[in-house]
Protein backbone atom coordinates (compact mmCIF):
# COMPACT_ATOMS: atom_id res chain seq x y z
CA UNK A 1 0.00 0.00 0.00
CA UNK A 2 1.46 3.50 -1.27
CA UNK A 3 1.85 5.76 1.72
CA UNK A 4 1.61 9.59 1.63
CA UNK A 5 3.04 12.67 4.29
CA UNK A 6 2.36 16.20 4.25
CA UNK A 7 4.78 19.20 5.99
CA UNK A 8 3.73 21.39 7.25
CA UNK A 9 5.14 24.72 8.23
CA UNK A 10 3.81 26.87 11.47
CA UNK A 11 0.29 25.02 10.73
CA UNK A 12 0.50 25.64 7.05
CA UNK A 13 0.94 22.99 4.28
CA UNK A 14 4.60 23.16 2.24
CA UNK A 15 3.72 24.04 -1.08
CA UNK A 16 4.44 21.97 -4.28
CA UNK A 17 7.62 23.59 -4.92
CA UNK A 18 9.24 22.83 -1.45
CA UNK A 19 8.25 19.44 -2.00
CA UNK A 20 10.05 19.24 -5.63
CA UNK A 21 13.43 20.83 -4.48
CA UNK A 22 13.39 19.42 -0.82
CA UNK A 23 16.21 16.24 -0.80
CA UNK A 24 14.71 13.33 1.88
CA UNK A 25 12.84 14.26 4.73
CA UNK A 26 14.57 12.44 8.04
CA UNK A 27 12.55 11.82 11.15
CA UNK A 28 13.68 10.05 14.25
CA UNK A 29 11.28 9.13 17.57
CA UNK A 30 12.57 8.07 20.18
CA UNK A 31 12.05 6.59 23.76
CA UNK A 32 14.50 8.33 25.74
CA UNK A 33 15.53 10.95 23.35
CA UNK A 34 14.13 13.95 22.41
CA UNK A 35 12.22 13.67 18.89
CA UNK A 36 14.55 15.12 15.36
CA UNK A 37 14.07 16.11 12.12
CA UNK A 38 16.15 17.00 9.04
CA UNK A 39 15.83 17.98 5.88
CA UNK A 40 18.12 19.58 3.02
CA UNK A 41 17.04 22.30 0.59
CA UNK A 42 19.19 23.82 -2.06
CA UNK A 43 20.29 27.53 -2.06
CA UNK A 44 19.86 29.93 -4.96
CA UNK A 45 20.43 33.93 -5.84
CA UNK A 46 17.12 35.75 -6.10
CA UNK A 47 17.51 38.80 -8.19
CA UNK A 48 17.87 40.88 -4.91
CA UNK A 49 20.97 39.25 -4.61
CA UNK A 50 19.94 37.15 -1.30
CA UNK A 51 20.10 33.37 -0.73
CA UNK A 52 16.58 31.46 -1.22
CA UNK A 53 15.54 29.87 1.60
CA UNK A 54 18.40 30.59 4.32
CA UNK A 55 16.40 33.59 5.44
CA UNK A 56 13.10 32.23 5.19
CA UNK A 57 10.59 32.89 7.76
CA UNK A 58 9.23 29.65 7.54
CA UNK A 59 12.21 28.17 8.64
CA UNK A 60 13.54 31.13 11.18
CA UNK A 61 14.65 30.12 15.05
CA UNK A 62 11.49 28.01 16.67
CA UNK A 63 9.33 28.13 13.80
CA UNK A 64 6.91 25.26 13.91
CA UNK A 65 7.52 22.08 11.83
CA UNK A 66 4.95 18.86 11.75
CA UNK A 67 5.28 15.87 9.35
CA UNK A 68 1.77 13.87 8.94
CA UNK A 69 2.41 10.58 7.03
CA UNK A 70 -0.34 8.43 6.28
CA UNK A 71 -0.88 4.62 4.93
CA UNK A 72 -3.70 4.15 2.54
CA UNK A 73 -7.06 3.09 4.79
CA UNK A 74 -5.53 4.01 7.73
CA UNK A 75 -5.15 7.04 10.20
CA UNK A 76 -2.83 9.88 10.29
CA UNK A 77 0.04 9.80 12.28
CA UNK A 78 1.96 13.04 13.21
CA UNK A 79 5.61 11.61 13.40
CA UNK A 80 7.21 14.69 14.11
CA UNK A 81 5.87 18.17 16.11
CA UNK A 82 8.31 20.24 16.61
CA UNK A 83 10.87 23.73 15.66
CA UNK A 84 13.52 24.76 14.29
CA UNK A 85 16.60 24.79 16.01
CA UNK A 86 20.00 25.12 13.71
CA UNK A 87 20.76 25.61 10.52
CA UNK A 88 24.21 24.65 8.28
CA UNK A 89 24.76 26.05 4.98
CA UNK A 90 26.79 24.73 2.35
CA UNK A 91 28.11 27.52 -0.13
CA UNK A 92 30.58 26.67 -3.04
CA UNK A 93 31.67 29.30 -6.07
CA UNK A 94 28.61 30.73 -7.74
CA UNK A 95 25.93 28.99 -5.15
CA UNK A 96 26.31 26.08 -7.59
CA UNK A 97 25.08 23.05 -5.36
CA UNK A 98 25.17 24.39 -1.98
CA UNK A 99 22.63 23.73 0.45
CA UNK A 100 20.74 25.24 3.36
CA UNK A 101 20.21 21.77 6.24
CA UNK A 102 17.25 22.39 8.52
CA UNK A 103 17.18 20.86 12.17
CA UNK A 104 14.76 20.37 14.76
CA UNK A 105 13.65 18.70 17.78
CA UNK A 106 10.56 18.26 18.95
CA UNK A 107 8.22 20.20 21.78
CA UNK A 108 10.17 18.60 23.85
CA UNK A 109 12.67 21.57 23.90
CA UNK A 110 10.49 24.18 25.08
CA UNK A 111 10.89 22.65 28.26
CA UNK A 112 14.62 23.17 28.27
CA UNK A 113 14.83 26.89 27.96
CA UNK A 114 15.28 27.91 31.55
CA UNK A 115 17.27 26.16 34.34
CA UNK A 116 15.09 26.50 37.30
CA UNK A 117 16.23 25.90 41.18
CA UNK A 118 12.46 24.52 42.79
CA UNK A 119 11.43 22.81 45.78
CA UNK A 120 8.63 20.34 45.17
CA UNK A 121 6.90 19.60 48.62
CA UNK A 122 3.86 17.03 49.01
CA UNK A 123 3.68 15.68 45.73
CA UNK A 124 4.51 12.63 44.38
CA UNK A 125 6.62 12.17 41.41
CA UNK A 126 3.87 11.87 38.90
CA UNK A 127 2.09 14.51 40.49
CA UNK A 128 5.09 16.67 39.39
CA UNK A 129 5.78 15.13 36.00
CA UNK A 130 1.71 16.16 35.46
CA UNK A 131 2.50 19.43 36.36
CA UNK A 132 5.06 20.50 34.62
CA UNK A 133 3.15 18.94 31.40
CA UNK A 134 0.49 21.06 32.32
CA UNK A 135 2.60 24.82 32.49
CA UNK A 136 2.91 23.81 28.84
CA UNK A 137 -0.05 22.82 27.53
CA UNK A 138 1.05 18.98 27.12
CA UNK A 139 -1.68 16.58 28.27
CA UNK A 140 -0.24 14.22 30.98
CA UNK A 141 -0.68 10.60 29.78
CA UNK A 142 -3.60 8.37 31.49
CA UNK A 143 -0.88 6.31 32.37
CA UNK A 144 1.54 8.57 34.27
CA UNK A 145 0.09 7.99 38.19
CA UNK A 146 0.63 4.15 37.62
CA UNK A 147 3.50 2.60 39.69
CA UNK A 148 3.93 6.05 41.72
CA UNK A 149 6.12 6.89 43.72
CA UNK A 150 5.50 8.30 47.69
CA UNK A 151 4.48 11.81 48.06
CA UNK A 152 7.72 13.85 48.72
CA UNK A 153 7.30 15.45 52.59
CA UNK A 154 9.13 17.95 54.74
CA UNK A 155 9.68 15.12 57.47
CA UNK A 156 11.68 12.94 55.43
CA UNK A 157 13.11 14.48 51.45
CA UNK A 158 11.45 17.37 50.05
CA UNK A 159 12.13 17.01 45.54
CA UNK A 160 14.85 19.63 44.63
CA UNK A 161 14.85 20.57 40.86
CA UNK A 162 18.31 21.92 39.64
CA UNK A 163 17.67 21.82 36.16
CA UNK A 164 15.57 22.46 33.11
CA UNK A 165 11.85 20.64 33.10
CA UNK A 166 12.73 18.33 30.75
CA UNK A 167 15.86 17.72 32.11
CA UNK A 168 14.81 17.38 35.68
CA UNK A 169 11.60 15.00 34.41
CA UNK A 170 14.04 12.65 32.55
CA UNK A 171 16.13 12.31 35.79
CA UNK A 172 12.97 11.31 37.50
CA UNK A 173 11.72 9.32 34.90
CA UNK A 174 15.05 6.93 35.13
CA UNK A 175 15.06 6.81 38.88
CA UNK A 176 11.52 5.16 38.84
CA UNK A 177 11.92 2.63 36.10
CA UNK A 178 9.78 4.97 33.80
CA UNK A 179 9.59 6.84 30.14
CA UNK A 180 9.83 10.25 29.69
CA UNK A 181 9.09 12.44 26.49
CA UNK A 182 6.82 14.49 24.69
CA UNK A 183 5.03 12.55 22.24
CA UNK A 184 2.72 13.26 18.91
CA UNK A 185 -0.25 12.07 17.88
CA UNK A 186 -2.50 12.14 14.95
CA UNK A 187 -2.78 15.47 14.36
CA UNK A 188 -0.19 18.38 14.99
CA UNK A 189 -0.52 19.95 18.28
CA UNK A 190 -2.08 16.78 19.78
CA UNK A 191 0.87 16.49 22.39
CA UNK A 192 0.94 13.58 25.00
CA UNK A 193 3.35 14.09 28.34
CA UNK A 194 4.41 10.73 29.31
CA UNK A 195 5.97 9.98 32.22
CA UNK A 196 5.39 6.11 32.47
CA UNK A 197 6.67 2.46 32.35
CA UNK A 198 6.67 0.49 29.13
CA UNK A 199 3.28 -0.87 28.70
CA UNK A 200 4.38 -4.34 27.58
CA UNK A 201 0.91 -6.20 27.79
CA UNK A 202 -0.60 -4.17 24.13
CA UNK A 203 -1.22 -6.64 21.53
CA UNK A 204 1.29 -6.59 18.89
CA UNK A 205 0.14 -3.80 16.06
CA UNK A 206 1.89 -5.19 13.25
CA UNK A 207 4.29 -8.21 12.69
CA UNK A 208 7.24 -8.30 10.63
CA UNK A 209 8.24 -11.13 8.62
CA UNK A 210 11.68 -12.02 7.39
CA UNK A 211 11.47 -15.46 5.85
CA UNK A 212 7.89 -15.46 4.67
CA UNK A 213 8.90 -16.44 1.47
CA UNK A 214 5.49 -14.47 -0.44
CA UNK A 215 4.49 -11.71 2.42
CA UNK A 216 7.73 -11.29 3.76
CA UNK A 217 8.17 -7.33 5.05
CA UNK A 218 11.47 -6.98 6.36
CA UNK A 219 14.69 -6.88 4.84
CA UNK A 220 17.11 -8.06 7.11
CA UNK A 221 17.45 -8.16 10.62
CA UNK A 222 20.20 -7.89 13.07
CA UNK A 223 19.55 -9.32 16.75
CA UNK A 224 22.23 -9.42 19.44
CA UNK A 225 22.07 -10.27 23.17
CA UNK A 226 24.59 -9.58 26.30
CA UNK A 227 23.94 -11.19 29.26
CA UNK A 228 26.74 -8.35 31.10
CA UNK A 229 24.09 -7.08 33.10
CA UNK A 230 22.89 -6.42 36.73
CA UNK A 231 19.39 -9.30 37.30
CA UNK A 232 19.80 -8.78 41.31
CA UNK A 233 19.59 -5.56 43.46
CA UNK A 234 20.30 -5.43 47.05
CA UNK A 235 19.11 -1.97 48.32
CA UNK A 236 20.19 -0.58 51.74
CA UNK A 237 19.62 3.07 53.42
CA UNK A 238 18.70 4.28 56.83
CA UNK A 239 16.08 6.43 57.36
CA UNK A 240 15.28 10.10 58.74
CA UNK A 241 11.76 8.90 59.97
CA UNK A 242 13.07 4.93 61.92
CA UNK A 243 15.82 4.95 64.25
CA UNK A 244 16.19 0.77 63.50
CA UNK A 245 20.06 0.30 63.38
CA UNK A 246 20.06 -1.56 60.06
CA UNK A 247 17.46 0.74 58.03
CA UNK A 248 15.08 -0.29 55.68
CA UNK A 249 16.89 -3.69 52.94
CA UNK A 250 15.15 -4.87 49.44
CA UNK A 251 16.55 -7.82 48.14
CA UNK A 252 14.56 -8.21 44.56
CA UNK A 253 14.84 -9.80 41.35
CA UNK A 254 11.59 -8.73 39.73
CA UNK A 255 11.45 -5.46 37.82
CA UNK A 256 7.59 -4.88 37.58
CA UNK A 257 7.43 -4.86 34.04
CA UNK A 258 5.81 -8.01 32.33
CA UNK A 259 8.04 -10.36 30.15
CA UNK A 260 8.05 -10.74 26.90
CA UNK A 261 8.83 -14.00 26.59
CA UNK A 262 9.39 -16.60 28.66
CA UNK A 263 12.63 -16.76 29.72
CA UNK A 264 13.93 -13.24 31.70
CA UNK A 265 17.57 -12.20 31.76
CA UNK A 266 18.59 -14.38 34.72
CA UNK A 267 16.82 -17.50 33.48
CA UNK A 268 18.32 -17.52 29.91
CA UNK A 269 21.58 -16.53 31.43
CA UNK A 270 21.76 -19.34 34.00
CA UNK A 271 23.52 -17.31 36.30
CA UNK A 272 23.12 -13.68 38.37
CA UNK A 273 24.16 -11.16 38.65
CA UNK A 274 24.06 -8.71 42.08
CA UNK A 275 24.81 -5.38 42.51
CA UNK A 276 24.41 -3.53 45.57
CA UNK A 277 22.14 0.13 45.93
CA UNK A 278 21.79 2.81 47.96
CA UNK A 279 19.49 6.17 47.07
CA UNK A 280 18.48 8.61 49.44
CA UNK A 281 15.07 7.21 50.44
CA UNK A 282 12.07 8.02 53.22
CA UNK A 283 10.69 4.62 53.06
CA UNK A 284 10.96 1.07 51.79
CA UNK A 285 8.68 1.54 49.04
CA UNK A 286 10.23 3.82 47.65
CA UNK A 287 13.75 1.76 47.76
CA UNK A 288 11.68 -0.43 46.08
CA UNK A 289 11.29 1.51 43.14
CA UNK A 290 14.71 2.33 42.79
CA UNK A 291 15.72 -1.10 43.01
CA UNK A 292 13.31 -2.12 40.43
CA UNK A 293 13.95 0.85 37.97
CA UNK A 294 17.58 -0.41 37.49
CA UNK A 295 16.60 -3.81 36.71
CA UNK A 296 14.21 -3.15 34.18
CA UNK A 297 17.00 -0.84 32.38
CA UNK A 298 18.88 -3.23 32.77
CA UNK A 299 16.39 -6.31 31.67
CA UNK A 300 16.72 -5.02 27.89
CA UNK A 301 19.44 -7.60 26.70
CA UNK A 302 17.81 -8.63 23.31
CA UNK A 303 18.18 -5.69 20.90
CA UNK A 304 17.26 -6.04 17.61
CA UNK A 305 17.80 -3.56 14.32
CA UNK A 306 15.90 -3.20 11.08
CA UNK A 307 14.47 -1.69 7.72
CA UNK A 308 11.67 -1.64 6.51
CA UNK A 309 9.49 -0.21 3.62
CA UNK A 310 6.12 0.97 4.64
CA UNK A 311 4.57 0.37 1.28
CA UNK A 312 5.71 -3.18 1.97
CA UNK A 313 4.98 -3.08 5.84
CA UNK A 314 1.78 -1.45 5.61
CA UNK A 315 1.74 -0.11 8.78
CA UNK A 316 3.89 3.22 10.64
CA UNK A 317 5.92 2.33 13.64
CA UNK A 318 5.79 4.04 16.49
CA UNK A 319 7.94 4.40 19.67
CA UNK A 320 6.05 2.55 22.45
CA UNK A 321 3.99 -0.18 20.10
CA UNK A 322 4.51 -3.97 20.38
CA UNK A 323 5.18 -5.80 17.50
CA UNK A 324 5.86 -9.16 16.47
CA UNK A 325 8.51 -11.01 14.68
CA UNK A 326 7.78 -14.43 12.98
CA UNK A 327 9.56 -17.47 11.76
CA UNK A 328 13.02 -16.47 13.14
CA UNK A 329 12.99 -19.34 15.26
CA UNK A 330 12.33 -19.92 19.10
CA UNK A 331 14.64 -17.81 20.58
CA UNK A 332 13.77 -14.70 18.93
CA UNK A 333 10.47 -15.34 17.19
CA UNK A 334 7.86 -13.25 19.31
CA UNK A 335 6.97 -9.67 20.89
CA UNK A 336 9.30 -6.71 20.91
CA UNK A 337 8.69 -3.08 21.74
CA UNK A 338 9.74 -0.22 19.44
CA UNK A 339 12.16 1.78 20.93
CA UNK A 340 12.89 4.11 17.78
CA UNK A 341 12.05 4.78 14.92
CA UNK A 342 13.94 6.72 11.78
CA UNK A 343 11.85 7.86 9.46
CA UNK A 344 13.69 8.84 5.47
CA UNK A 345 10.59 10.08 3.18
CA UNK A 346 11.45 11.23 -0.22
CA UNK A 347 8.65 11.77 -3.28
CA UNK A 348 8.78 7.89 -3.80
CA UNK A 349 9.74 5.84 -0.48
CA UNK A 350 9.08 5.99 3.07
CA UNK A 351 11.36 3.59 4.82
CA UNK A 352 11.61 3.16 8.63
CA UNK A 353 15.10 1.98 10.60
CA UNK A 354 13.92 0.68 13.33
CA UNK A 355 15.43 -0.58 17.29
CA UNK A 356 13.56 -2.97 19.24
CA UNK A 357 14.00 -4.07 22.39
CA UNK A 358 13.23 -7.05 24.50
CA UNK A 359 13.43 -8.37 27.59
CA UNK A 360 13.05 -12.09 27.26
CA UNK A 361 13.82 -14.54 24.97
CA UNK A 362 11.53 -17.66 23.84
CA UNK A 363 11.60 -20.99 25.48
CA UNK A 364 14.21 -23.64 24.67
CA UNK A 365 13.94 -25.65 21.91
CA UNK A 366 12.15 -28.67 21.87
CA UNK A 367 13.11 -29.71 18.25
CA UNK A 368 14.34 -28.32 14.65
CA UNK A 369 11.42 -26.95 13.13
CA UNK A 370 13.66 -24.53 10.83
CA UNK A 371 13.30 -21.14 9.99
CA UNK A 372 9.77 -21.07 8.35
CA UNK A 373 8.45 -22.98 11.33
CA UNK A 374 6.82 -21.57 14.44
CA UNK A 375 5.03 -18.09 13.84
CA UNK A 376 4.26 -17.17 10.21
Amino acid sequence: MPSTFQLLLDGEPADDALYTVMGPLEVEENADLPGAIQFTLPLDVTAEGDLTYAGDARFAPFANLAVVATVEDQSPECIFDGYVLAHRLHLQTGITASTLQVWGQDASWLMNLEEKVHEWVDMTDADVANAIFDDYGITPADENSDDDSPSHTEAGHTLMQRATDIQFLRSLARRNGKLCRVAAGSAPGDLTGIFAKPALDAAPSVTLKLNDPETWNVEALDIEWDVMRPSAVQARQALFTDDAEDGVGVDLTDSGLELLDARGLADFAGETMSVQLTAPVDDAGELTLRAQSLLREAGWFVRCEGEADVARLNAILRVGQIVQLAGIGTLHSGNYFVWSVRHTITADSHRMKFVLLRNAVGPEASGSGGLLGGLL
